[in-house]
């Protein structure tokens, strides 16, 4: 029996590793480090502009890591041990984490900034440049 995916629909020509995206995505349940993604006014009105803004408190700027990777964004946080210190109680862990979004197509990362815990990060789309081509076509007879 074939499964059928929305993604299977032959109009939709070229989308498989879009259906692969969304299955990772469902799979990834982890809501760590928590997030709120926003979106912001864009100077001039053009485009759009979205911040991503992750609460990373105790991590350093040289703790994360941002990148981009194909159409995704990732970013993902080390914090090292500290062997010295003897711990009474620990409750603040020392975590990695990785958090991946997958960005359209034509998105950009402009910046990431980290301030009091929170680590923003902009990103915009221009918008496209509306083109029409002409096809032509060739008469083999």
């Amino acid at each position: 029996m074939t499964r059928m995916t929305p993604f299977s629909n032959p109009l939709l020509l070229g989308f498989d590793s879009m259906e692969k995206t969304l299955e990772r995505i469902a799979k990834s349940g982890d809501g760590y480090p928590p997030y709120n993604i926003e979106r912001i006014r864009a100077e001039g009105g053009q485009g759009v502009r979205l911040r991503i803004t992750l609460a990373v408190a105790g991590f350093g700027a040289d703790d994360l890591d941002v990148t981009t990777e194909e159409n995704q964004l990732i970013i993902r946080g080390r914090q090292t041990e500290e062997g010295e210190r003897e711990y009474l109680h620990r409750g603040i862990a020392a975590r990695q984490f990785q958090r991946m979004f997958v960005l359209a197509e034509g998105m950009r990362v402009l910046n990431a900034d980290l301030k009091n815990g929170l680590l923003s990060i902009d990103l915009d789309r221009p918008e496209p440049e509306r083109l029409v081509q002409k096809i032509n076509i060739s008469v083999k007879d």
